[in-house]
């Protein structure tokens, strides 16, 4: 091969990537059909192909500028004049994306319930460009969104929604959620910044700091506070709504600085200092952390695992095209059985983790749309946090096996869009709860509700039409179960072996989902690269001609 040949290649590779890649994702439309018919199908489907064109026309081309070191939000305290009005500068790349994703009507249709499919369609086409400085922003204003019409007083509803639910970007509020304080990290129980009560029954005023504050400057910020004189621990939260402006004035707080983060670089995060700031509760004080975590940060956990799942499909798009265009001792590195399984593992990941996402989405429908049963609402409990925690694993060793297909080039910033995906999805895996965090919820969860059992039933029935396979992975859920009951009872056998337990019964769900939808050699390889061989030492002898299998399927 000629240079000359090697960058035609090339250029046949950046040139494979879909200009329609709703239309081109395979997957996503079967779990689509299988999940919605009529009317909000084909909807969804219009929506869904005008926005997929303006994430490749529009969001892309702008991430790849404002993503970049030299034109990152800046910290603008200060006006010419010397007053005060602590702002972030973005460069005008960055609204032109945003103009597109909130036109899209991803963050409007917050305003109705149960549009959870729309939504998700909405936030996994922009994941294509990894988070873009706007789907955190998004995904936040989904949630203080959520919340407003679910709890808020009809008052502090009509004073807040309206500017959230706005297509229009540059007339719209953003949302942002801020609970991390400095000493309390997960442990939002040691939470110290204050809520003290103005005395009309109507508005509070919040002192104290938040130490990553994502969205710095969004329009109204969602935070949680100890009320004054409330008990100590989570109970003694409230969650409040804290417009940026008072009177066309910063409302009582300062920007300290802004965070200088491995990924989401395009985001502005930063530590805020509030001062005697006016706030209006959200739902009930005394039900403000049940608030927090219940309808805002489920719904960043929901869609975040949906982020990393559209990244996880950018990567495998990626590698592909490019083991097909690159050539290496006189064939594509595709025709390599190293490579071509690499790719089988990536897309066998995603399509898992994307049907995983789905089966949230349609609890979250469900639930949004006030139409969930009591066992909906339990499994709902798993599977938001199950699903942000498996995924967010999957989504960075995706991204990163994709970075090894491309080789040397897959490190270099101006050549792919890997490297940022990659550093977003390592940013991905610590949002909305860390790992450790997120499996210890599930854990308390069991030990005080039936969830297990409800878990236990949904993936038996998901693999009792599946023949052999269904009982494979019936029998490896059993297991899981069993080990999990036993985490349940034993107090220091469930801190230390929980965390697997997780990590089977995640990858059993997604088998059953695959399973149950006729994606058999996805689910039997997914068992037999992560679940069986995890209790046996036998050689993996069906390995190739399930890889080839898979692989005329991709093709």
């Amino acid at each position: 091969m000629t240079t000359a040949s090697a960058r035609a290649a090339l250029d046949g590779w950046r040139r494979a990537f879909p200009t329609d890649p709703f239309a081109d994702d395979t997957g996503l439309q079967a779990i689509l059909d299988s999940h919605l018919t009529g009317g909000r199908l084909e909807a969804l489907r219009a929506s869904a192909r005008a926005f997929a064109h303006d994430v490749v026309a529009v969001v892309g081309p702008a991430a790849s500028r404002y993503e970049q070191r030299a034109h990152l939000p800046e910290l603008a305290r200060w006006d010419g004049l010397g007053h005060r009005t602590e702002e972030v500068s973005f460069d005008p790349s960055y609204h032109e994306a945003g103009r597109a994703v909130w036109r899209s009507g991803l963050v409007a249709l917050s305003g109705e319930p149960g549009r959870a499919y729309e939504q998700a369609v909405l936030l996994y086409l922009l994941s294509l460009e990894g988070e873009a400085g706007h789907a955190c922003p998004a995904t936040c204003t989904i949630g203080l969104a959520r919340a407003l019409r679910r709890v808020a007083d009809d008052d502090v509803r009509e004073r807040f929604l309206p500017a959230l639910i706005d297509p229009d970007y540059d007339a719209a509020e953003r949302g942002s959620q801020f609970l991390t304080e400095v000493q309390g990290g997960s442990d939002v129980g040691a939470n110290v910044c204050e809520a003290v009560p103005m005395g009309d029954g109507r508005t509070w005023r919040v002192t104290g700091e938040k130490w990553f504050c994502s969205v710095a400057d969004a329009g109204q910020f969602f935070l949680t506070a100890r009320v004054s004189g409330g008990p100590a621990g989570t109970r003694g939260l409230g969650s409040f709504v804290v417009p940026r402006l008072v009177d066309g004035e910063p409302n009582g707080f300062s920007l300290r600085r802004l965070k200088d983060k491995l990924g989401t670089r395009g985001l502005a995060s930063g530590e805020i200092d509030f001062d005697d700031a006016l706030a209006w509760p959200v739902g009930p004080v005394a039900d403000g952390f049940k608030t927090a975590v219940g309808i805002v940060l489920n719904t960043s956990r929901w869609m975040t695992a949906l982020g990393d799942t559209g990244m996880m499909r950018r990567a495998v798009l990626e590698a592909r095209a490019y083991a097909r265009h690159r050539e290496a001792f006189g064939q594509p590195i595709e025709a390599f059985p190293a490579v071509r399984q690499r790719i089988v593992d990536m897309s066998t990941s995603q399509i898992a983790a994307l049907h995983l996402c789905f089966e949230l989405t349609r609890l979250e429908d469900l639930i949004d749309g006030g139409q969930a049963s009591e066992t909906d609402v339990l499994l709902h409990r798993f599977c938001v946090n199950v699903a942000k925690y498996v995924v967010s694993l999957q989504a960075t060793e995706v991204v990163h096996s994709a970075i090894e297909v491309l080789g040397g080039n897959g490190a270099i910033e101006e050549f792919s869009v890997l490297p940022r995906l990659y550093r977003d999805a390592i940013v991905y895996e610590s949002w909305e709860g860390a790992h450790n965090v997120l499996v210890a919820q599930v854990l308390n969860d069991c030990r005080r509700l039936p969830i297990l059992n409800v878990v236990g039933d949904r993936l038996d029935a998901l693999a009792s039409g599946a023949g052999e396979l269904g009982t494979e992975i019936a029998g490896i859920t059993a297991r899981s179960l069993d080990d999990a009951r036993r985490a349940v009872d034993d107090l220091e056998f469930g801190a230390w072996h929980f965390r697997g337990i997780v990590d089977r019964l995640g990858l059993a769900y997604e088998a059953a989902l695959l399973a149950s939808s006729g994606e058999t050699d996805l689910a039997t390889h997914l068992v037999q690269r992560n679940l069986a061989l995890s209790a046996t030492d036998d050689v993996d002898t069906s390995l190739p001609e399930r890889v080839d299998a898979i692989w005329k399927q991709l093709a």
